[in-house]
């Protein structure tokens, strides 16, 4: 699997162009700079299928209009994160930041459901905590984990639908399940691995004593 990371919007959300041999793929959470998105998507010749959201906050969806509308991509998300696309709009303006557009989902997915790219699958894995409908995509021994887990870090709770208790048991009994050399890629900073934040996250020590 081929993967592009860019960094995108004010708040710096990773945003990924996964695809395969053949050049069939999906973007995982594009938040903003849809210019940017579909430049990479152009230059490395990919055909997107699916626009895959691991949660419904404003800063991981605000170039999905655009970038569905280039590519005919579906967008794919849990049912119960469809309440924060509508409340995008005011999500931003909390923040202080431009409204983002609306949209649709196209496909919702639960827990085991498998997504299938191409050559690849993702299966879904459902993570709330962050948001109520939080899921994570597992590629092979890649997991996409969006705004749940972060190297030295776990998402926020205190936005609307955010559970603290939730979140720590998305991440003992369906993150740390996964084999410790399973590379984490989150929805903001560095890329890790399960082991390492099992050993090292300053939040998760002593958390699950």
């Amino acid at each position: 699997m081929n993967i592009e990371t860019l960094i995108v919007g004010p708040i710096e959300v990773n945003c990924y162009v996964a695809y395969d041999e053949n050049g069939d793929g999906v973007v995982i959470d594009p938040g903003d700079e849809a210019e940017e998105i579909l430049d990479v998507i152009r230059q490395n010749d990919v055909n997107i299928k699916y626009i895959l959201l691991t949660h419904g906050h404003f800063d991981h969806i605000g170039a999905v209009v655009k970038v569905k509308n280039e590519t005919g991509a579906g967008v794919v998300m849990h049912s119960n994160d469809q309440f924060l696309i509508q409340q995008a709009p005011q999500q931003a303006a909390m923040f202080g930041l431009p409204a983002v557009q609306t949209f649709d989902v196209d496909q919702t997915v639960k827990e085991g459901d498998i997504v299938t790219v191409g050559t690849l699958q993702a299966k879904v894995i459902e993570t709330p905590g962050h948001t109520p409908g939080g899921v994570c995509y597992l590629f092979d021994n890649t997991l996409f984990a969006g705004d749940l887990l972060f190297f030295d870090g776990v998402g926020r709770t205190d936005l609307p639908g955010g559970s603290t208790p939730q979140l720590l048991s998305s991440i003992k009994n369906k993150v740390f399940n996964l084999p410790d050399d399973c590379r984490v890629l989150s929805g903001h900073g560095p890329a890790t691995t399960v082991g390492r934040e099992k050993r090292q996250n300053p939040f998760i020590s002593g958390a699950f004593q």
